[in-house]
């Protein structure tokens, strides 16, 4: 009898947590309207960032598109740290209709540029910045911190776990598979894969989907 009741306890004490967490996370979770999101620089109307993310600063030079979703956990900052004066604005730009996937960090410096339609997996990581190591006298962590521009083309698919460095170059309608790790050029029309990445098909007019060589 004990153990009944209170299996039926746990059944109501349950549900009322879940209906309380679904209720936390829509009012908490970030739109063009709120507060937070009129601290960016641009937050486009039908976009949101869901509840709970994890850090996000320097929103000033960070600017969202349109109808794009950003899902929880994630991670969106532009410099080094809150209040820094960034030399480029914005230095991250997301486009419209995007959705980038639970746990994934976006992390700029310089320039990021995320085109319209561009949809990722889970728990993926975009940085224009890296680390130097070429002085091995001093930690990695003090040397030099090199940026280049990051770009991703309209209509793109990033994978679960990809990870674009600094200097990538993703063109339009490219497929990246799970995992993969983009540090060049990936052209237009095309599925990459690997770490580095590397193009294992691309669309040719006439010859539709084809593998290289």
């Amino acid at each position: 009898m004990r153990h009944r009741v209170r299996a039926a306890a746990y059944r109501i004490a349950g549900e009322r947590v879940r209906r309380t967490w679904q209720f936390v996370c829509r009012v908490a979770a970030i739109g063009p309207h709120d507060a937070t999101g009129r601290r960016f620089g641009k937050f486009g109307e039908g976009s949101i960032i869901c509840f709970p993310h994890n850090t996000i600063f320097n929103e000033q030079f960070i600017h969202i598109g349109a109808g794009t979703m950003l899902g929880p956990q994630i991670t969106l900052s532009a410099g080094m740290m809150p209040g820094q004066q960034c030399l480029t604005d914005p230095v991250v730009r997301i486009g419209d209709r995007c959705l980038i996937g639970k746990g994934s960090g976006i992390v700029g410096h310089l320039s990021i540029d995320i085109g319209d339609d561009v949809w990722t997996g889970h728990h993926v990581y975009i940085t224009d910045q890296n680390h130097g190591y070429d002085d091995i006298t001093r930690p990695i962590s003090q040397q030099t911190q090199p940026e280049q521009a990051v770009s991703i083309g309209d209509g793109s698919w990033l994978g679960y776990g990809t990870v674009v460095l600094p200097g990538a170059r993703i063109g339009k309608h490219v497929t990246i598979g799970a995992n993969s790790v983009v540090t060049g050029e990936i052209p237009d029309f095309s599925v990459a894969v690997g770490a580095p990445a590397k193009v294992i098909r691309r669309h040719v007019p006439g010859h539709g989907w084809v593998r290289p060589g």
